[in-house]
């Protein structure tokens, strides 16, 4: 079976296929499958953009698709950068610099007020109009420090912890499929 996977970001790339790689399933991207359009992430959630990303794939390459949208939610910043942390103080701004910023904004704050979601939201969608989804949160508090290290860790550990669910579906679905 052959997936494609809705992203430009060749980290996730390299989860996804790590993830999968015992299950007979390779893993495409978009680009590589002829896919040139531009994809608005216009949802108000992780899981309506990873859905919107999946669908818009999906119906161009008539391919089995699968897409990611996975953010911070930082409760003292009122859910900033939520939906938007990729693109948040810009597109080509460093995680280390977008970190840094979050750890100034919160100042002071004391440690039972910094904390942090990290979301991810993973849509699957077949030709044949299935769809699989499943949304993870991991809550975290936000610590003062090396900012870059500490969300990292969290968010390669998240991802791995976050396939779990999706890799059930997807055994289930690909073992149904005649």
């Amino acid at each position: 079976m052959k997936i494609v996977f809705a992203t430009g970001n060749p980290a996730k790339l390299v989860e996804i296929r790590e993830i999968v790689k015992d299950l007979g399933i390779e893993v495409v991207t978009m680009k590589e499958e002829g896919f040139t359009g531009e994809i608005d992430e216009t949802g108000t959630t992780f899981m309506e953009n990873a859905l919107i990303k999946a669908r818009t794939v999906a119906k161009a390459l008539g391919e089995v698709t699968m897409s990611d949208d996975s953010g911070l939610v930082v409760d003292a910043l009122g859910g900033e950068p939520g939906i938007y942390s990729a693109r948040w103080m810009g597109e080509d701004t460093s995680y280390h610099i977008k970190n840094n910023a979050i750890i100034d904004r919160l100042g002071d704050l004391p440690a039972e007020k910094r904390t942090a979601r990290f979301v991810c939201a993973m849509a699957c969608v077949f030709p044949d109009g299935r769809e699989l989804t499943v949304e993870e949160t991991f809550r975290r508090r936000v610590r003062t420090g090396s900012a870059t290290i500490r969300f990292s860790t969290c968010r390669r550990g998240a991802a791995r912890r976050r396939s779990s669910p999706m890799r059930r579906k997807m055994q289930s679905a690909t073992a149904e499929k005649p």
